[in-house]
């Protein structure tokens, strides 16, 4: 029996795709690929920074939006699905008909890595993002307990790796008012980051 590959999905079928199912697929050289499903961690890290970033938004008066989940154009047959993005709310507004796939960069991105997206989120992402200049990038890690900030400079990105009771700031987002080992624990029920 030979197997036959499927062609190439074009943009604008990625953009149509669905298979009744809640599976989520990044687009990669015109093929789908499937992500796996998130841990709890996961989304309970997503979901605090989500508050934090949103918070900041309003204290600094940005005209952003802190979305989840929303797709990343990072080449001509590439789209990522980030865990979080920060985006102009005029170009959001703007699209509301359209699909939550950003064709211009974000002014930051994170990714929150679990063991099977390591490798995709802190090389094939960061090159990816770099090239498209995206402001700043962020991979947060829960098994290592840190936060790298990766800020745009010049074609690369300088990283700076935040851990412990180190404060979660960079360049746009100065005080989020929380350290790394804040972001991460859980296991305080008085907590309001929970």
């Amino acid at each position: 029996m030979t197997a036959t590959l499927a062609p190439p999905l074009s943009f604008q079928e990625y953009c149509r795709y669905g298979d009744d199912t809640e599976r989520r697929y990044e687009w990669l050289d015109g093929a789908l690929t499937p992500m796996t499903p998130p841990s709890f961690l996961h989304l309970l890290v997503s979901d605090r920074l989500a508050v934090l970033f949103n918070e900041a938004i309003r204290r600094q008066d940005r005209s952003w939006l802190c979305l989840k989940e929303v797709g990343v154009r990072t080449g001509l047959r590439k789209s990522r699905v980030a865990d979080l993005a920060i985006v102009n709310r005029a170009s959001v507004l703007s699209a509301l008909e359209q699909v939550a796939i950003c064709e211009t960069a974000p002014e930051l991105v994170v990714e929150i890595v679990s063991p099977e997206s390591r490798q995709r989120d802190y090389r094939y992402k960061r090159s990816e993002y770099a090239a498209n200049e995206i402001p700043e990038y962020w991979i947060v890690d829960p098994e290592q307990r840190q936060v790298m900030v990766l800020t745009f400079n010049e074609g690369l990105y300088e990283e700076t790796r935040l851990t412990a009771n180190q404060p979660l700031a960079s360049p746009q987002f100065p005080d989020l008012g929380v350290t790394v080992q804040e972001l991460f624990n859980f296991s305080d029920p008085d907590s309001d980051l929970a």
